[in-house]
């Protein structure tokens, strides 16, 4: 998986050429991956179809959270059946694969793969009533576990936080220059779990 390179913004030719002198050198297949809001550079729909021309370039992930983004991509690449076209945020990915997504990598799917799986099967299947009611447990942990603190890492420290109370993982290490929460934020991640239908360390849904 790659996103584009950081620092002096590339425009949409350099971008696509990076890649291109870059693919003949992977040993494995590529994902492009946007994230605009970390490394200043969007890949335009067009962009991303010429990448693609080489079969090593498999798909695309969307962190945008753009949904119209998203589907203006979706819709140029609608020639390319083969080509997977993932969501980011989970907020938003029943509603993408309802439009044609091939589906999400979702961070709260670390805590509660069920609750994603299930979401992803009812958008699959068109099934919008269903959507909607995994959507509102989806919207509470986006709401609660991922907003405690004040800073962009909130979203990742709540994660690893929840994870680790969780009996997911031990330690809620974050890498440098991060550390992970406090005491008193591990309390309100506790709170925020305690919040939902949990019994026996799964979501009841």
């Amino acid at each position: 998986v790659s996103a584009a390179p950081y620092y002096f913004a590339t425009g949409q030719p350099e971008l696509a050429e990076f890649y291109e002198d870059m693919l003949p050198e992977l040993p494995l297949p590529l994902f492009l991956y946007n994230m605009p809001s970390h490394v200043k550079v969007n890949f335009s729909p067009a962009t991303i179809h010429r990448i693609a021309e080489n079969e090593k370039v498999v798909g695309f992930k969307d962190s945008s959270a753009n949904i119209p983004y998203f589907q203006s991509v979706m819709y140029t690449m609608k020639d390319r059946p083969d080509f997977s076209l993932l969501m980011g945020p989970e907020e938003v990915t029943g509603e993408c694969v309802l439009l044609g997504a091939n589906g999400g990598i979702n961070g709260g799917a670390n805590m509660f793969p069920e609750l994603y799986v299930a979401m992803y099967n009812a958008a699959k299947a068109q099934n919008v009533a269903e959507v909607w009611r995994l959507q509102q447990l989806i919207m509470q942990i986006s709401t609660s576990i991922y907003s405690v603190g004040k800073h962009g890492s909130s979203y990742l420290k709540g994660l690893k936080c929840a994870c680790s109370l969780l009996g997911v993982i031990k330690d809620d290490f974050v890498a440098a220059p991060f550390h992970k929460f406090n005491e008193p934020e591990r309390r309100k991640i506790q709170e925020a779990l305690d919040r939902l239908p949990i019994e026996n360390g799964k979501l009841i849904f």
